[in-house]
């Protein structure tokens, strides 16, 4: 079983949880604001920020937050200054472990990260510590009733897609960022349901881990995923199904 993809299954699951709906939000606007201050506020030429507008709206953002988080990236209307930070380490059982942040204050938040993987089982690494272990990919998950694999398939990989691939009920497709938005735009086309269409980074190898070091490292992305300035976490680990408490 892939160590990402039920990450993957497990935070988007939690993230649709209403007692969430907040910290979504502010994630998304800090994603959306950073991403228009580095590319614009166009999205015709700002894949990140297309991204990131496309995934407010599956949250169900109101189109003014939208609109007011573009125009503070811009300069057009007054707001905070974030950079990004990636923080790389390990946690429980030597599991790899890549966070992308947007900080107002990267000295506040570098401390609190370090303090949250030392407290769970892990530790802060340096720069590049863990960053060759991922590779950044065009990701979409699509529940295997929606579609025969063999369509699938035709669909994706005419349109640039890599890979596909089985994870239990549902099918993992992935694609080069440079063939992301052709893929996504394909599966549109053919009325496919995505429950999942991300850029993220995908682990190359991965680490098997059970017992009492599951428990601990899930619960240690979880508590990474709801600090409010990160916005993605990856690991690289495999676990069997009967780890995860859903």
């Amino acid at each position: 079983m892939s160590g990402h993809s039920k990450w993957s299954s497990i935070k988007h699951k939690k993230a649709a949880a209403d007692a969430k709906r907040g910290k979504i939000f502010t994630r998304l606007i800090k994603e959306i604001t950073f991403a228009a201050r580095i590319g614009g506020g166009d999205i015709s030429g700002n894949a990140r920020l297309r991204t990131a507008i496309d995934e407010a709206k599956a949250e169900n953002m109101p189109q003014d937050n939208i609109k007011r988080a573009i125009q503070k990236g811009t300069g057009e209307l007054p707001g905070v200054s974030y950079e990004e930070v990636i923080y790389e380490g390990y946690g429980p059982g030597g599991v790899a472990i890549f966070v992308e942040a947007v900080t107002d204050n990267k000295n506040r938040t570098t401390p609190e990260i370090k303090q949250l993987l030392s407290k769970h089982g892990g530790h802060l690494g340096e720069s590049n510590s863990v960053s060759w272990m991922f590779e950044k990919k065009g990701y979409f998950v699509i529940q295997r009733k929606a579609i025969a694999e063999e369509v699938l398939m035709e669909t994706v990989l005419e349109a640039g897609a890599e890979d596909i691939s089985v994870d239990g009920d549902k099918y993992e497709v992935f694609a080069s960022p440079n063939s992301y938005e052709s893929v996504k735009g394909a599966l549109e086309k053919k009325g496919i349901a995505i429950e999942v269409s991300q850029i993220e980074m995908i682990p190359q190898n991965r680490v098997r881990i059970e017992g009492k070091k599951a428990q601990q490292l899930l619960n240690l992305l979880e508590i990474l995923e709801d600090h409010e300035d990160i916005q993605h976490v990856y690991a690289n680990f495999d676990m069997d199904e009967s780890e995860i408490s859903e």
